[in-house]
């Protein structure tokens, strides 16, 4: 694929672009030019890495969705060995936009589930630009009810805009797959982590969010709704996806403020498709972690915890307001 620029990534494209006439000048001309290069590379690393430090919620949105960005299956092929698909909810059909199957981190057996995207029309289309039917939650269950019964660790990769929101979804229940698994999710005693690896989008993430560790990567984000769809409510104007962004608190920073997240995976200079093997590497590292962690408790504390982990999510305090005491005159005139 092209190489693709995002908007606010233009002072970089444009200094990339003087970089590769200096090489080119090197190539056809001859001209020695490589103390110039070595000082545009550095230039071009320095404002990378002063865009990036200073992302705007809407900007970390944009990086969350580059169409360069590793996916859940990218991660897997990277990480795991021994990887083999399941398939299919025993009731309607394969749905590619959510896969699983038994793998290999380290030698640690675990299974793996993900929300899937495609880089191009035909595979878009392939796993519906990752936005899961019914049949892809209960596909979902029914690995994850398989990895309880032999005892398994589970790890799901969420990336996902939301569950899909059309018509087939409703005939085929589309909140009910969703509601069965975050209850069922609540009651498998194996170690349970959850990597938000770049869209986390409302009931669609949550419908394989459960976990014992919700871990996200540092330009990810996870939110009740989209940008774009709550500034169609709030303002009438899709346009207002910026101020949205910024007042649905769905950056990393955020998450881990307001303790819905646990940790923060931090991506290389320029975000995870700047150096996919890196932060593959930085992934699975963060994982195996976790279940390290994890495998150290009983069930019964696994249980325990991941329901008292979700149940604080949202409580909040009320202050009553000090009542000022009237004037003794206009009392006694009452």
């Amino acid at each position: 694929m092209a190489s693709y620029a995002l908007p606010f990534e233009k002072p970089i494209a444009e200094l990339e672009r003087k970089l590769e006439e200096l090489r080119h000048l090197t190539n056809k001309q001859n001209v020695d030019v490589a103390t110039e290069i070595s000082r545009m590379e550095e230039k071009i690393a320095e404002t990378r890495k002063s865009i990036y430090a200073s992302l705007t919620p809407w900007q970390t949105v944009q990086v969350a969705r580059h169409p360069l960005r590793p996916y859940a299956i990218d991660y897997i092929r990277e990480m795991a060995t021994d990887f083999v698909e399941l398939h299919g909810d025993r009731i309607h059909r394969d749905d590619r936009a959510i896969f699983g199957g038994l793998a290999k981190l380290d030698g640690q057996r675990v299974l793996i589930i993900g929300t899937q995207k495609g880089r191009d029309t035909k595979s878009n289309l392939e796993c519906n630009f990752g936005c899961a039917y019914p049949e892809g939650y209960r596909k979902a269950l029914r690995l994850m009810k398989l990895a309880a019964k032999f005892r398994l660790p589970i790890v799901t990769l969420i990336d996902t805009p939301g569950a899909y929101p059309g018509i087939e979804s409703e005939e085929r229940h589309i909140a009910e797959a969703i509601a069965l698994n975050l209850r069922e999710m609540f009651t498998f005693s194996v170690p349970m982590v959850v990597a938000i690896i770049g869209e986390g989008g409302s009931g669609g993430a949550l419908g394989i969010g459960i976990g014992d560790r919700v871990l996200i990567l540092q330009h990810a984000y996870y939110s009740v709704i989209s940008p774009e769809g709550c500034a169609a409510i709030l303002w009438k104007n899709r346009a207002y996806a910026d101020r949205a962004a910024a007042a649905l608190k769905i950056t990393s920073k955020d998450l881990i403020a307001m303790r819905l997240a646990d940790e923060i995976i931090m991506e290389p200079t320029g975000g995870a498709h700047a150096d996919p093997k890196l932060m593959a590497a930085n992934l699975k590292q963060a994982i195996l972690k976790n279940l390290r962690d994890l495998l150290t408790y009983t069930p019964e504390h696994l249980l325990a915890q991941r329901y008292n982990k979700f149940r604080v999510m949202g409580v909040f305090e009320e202050r009553q307001k000090a009542v000022v005491a009237a004037p003794a005159s206009i009392s006694a005139g009452a």
